[in-house]
């Protein structure tokens, strides 16, 4: 029996959007499930930032249907959808109170003042800024400031939460504790996160699903672990973390580095080590075998260091190499 699938938050229909020649959404379709986390990954001007916009309302797409749980609303003006934008810059009014920001909404909507108070202070315990209400912005740190925005967009419930590379402006270290603390926020609140981001490990750390764009187009729509263990395409391989592409009686193949075994005596493959890169935890080697392909091999540290100029040889299990469907040599040709 078929697992039944919860209702879409989010279903998008064949959209395009164009902006003069370009095509910056080309008939896309996906659904996302209510409760999700759901992130749009993609390089610079692949689609994803557009898409969002789309779904909030900002822009009016060229063709097809957007529906919000399970209503139309692709005429419908952003301030009646039931959604709201957490973006990169904040955008907080630096002359309110943190308490004032994000009761800003409620009181456009003319939510009782008392009322408002009490709602913008839960929101703000929900993003642990608890009595930091009458400081403002820029008393705060970025990582702060950012819960601030999440406390605004989250005040009034919304159906769906709109993310647009909100961790872009944070430190590495930040942005790593800031992805635990809006997976976990996510899951408390219940509410559907969709979520841009060009960062393949924030992607694959945060979502229950991701859909992959370029071009316009969307290239793949799966898990963390579908997306990256299984890619269809070779933009996929490439894009969603390293990819060796090998090729095998005609075929393309992928395989990850970190399913590489490399050895300095042992079968396979031959090869040179071309560079080899350490990076604390691993290190990462260059290798050019003896069909003139190189391949990245990711090792952990040992007290056994391969050196620049050595001769290896690379073998791994038939299960972990793929072939990229509808690529042959012969298509190439």
């Amino acid at each position: 029996m078929a697992t039944q699938l919860p209702p879409a938050d989010v279903r998008l229909e064949g959209i395009s959007k164009r902006f003069g020649d370009v095509a910056a959404v080309d008939g896309v379709t996906l659904d996302v499930a209510r409760g999700e986390f759901f992130t749009m990954l993609g390089p610079s001007g692949s689609g994803k930032t557009t898409t969002l916009r789309l779904i909030a309302g900002f822009e009016r797409p060229d063709a097809g249907r957007i529906e919000l749980g399970g209503a139309d609303v692709t005429g419908v003006a952003p301030y009646a959808r039931d959604v709201n934008t957490v973006f990169q810059d904040y955008a907080l009014f630096p002359h309110m109170t943190v308490l004032e920001n994000v009761g800003y909404g409620l009181r456009v909507k003319r939510v009782p003042r008392r009322q408002r108070r009490a709602q913008a202070q839960e929101a703000l315990a929900r993003v642990r800024l608890e009595g930091l209400g009458e400081r403002k912005p820029i008393q705060l740190s970025g990582g702060q400031r950012q819960r601030v925005a999440l406390a605004r967009a989250l005040v009034n419930r919304p159906r769906v939460l709109l993310l647009d590379e909100p961790l872009g402006a944070l430190d590495l270290k930040l942005r790593q504790e800031m992805q635990v603390f809006l997976k976990a926020l996510q899951r408390d609140l219940g509410i559907t996160f969709v979520y841009v981001t060009h960062d393949q490990e924030e992607a694959l750390t945060m979502s229950d699903r991701l859909a992959v764009f370029n071009e316009g187009k969307l290239e793949q729509v799966g898990t963390p672990k579908e997306v990256y263990d299984r890619p269809v395409t070779e933009f996929v391989a490439g894009f969603v973390g390293v990819s060796n592409i090998v090729h095998q009686n005609g075929r393309r193949m992928t395989v990850r580095p970190e399913k590489i075994r490399l050895s300095v005596e042992g079968q396979g493959r031959p090869g040179t080590v071309a560079d080899a890169v350490f990076v604390g935890m691993f290190t990462r080697y260059l290798v050019d075998v003896d069909d003139r392909t190189r391949l990245t091999v990711v090792r952990q540290n040992d007290s056994s260091p391969v050196e620049k100029g050595a001769r290896v040889h690379l073998d791994w299990n038939p299960e972990d190499e793929f072939e990229i469907p509808g690529t042959s040599e012969k298509e190439e040709e």
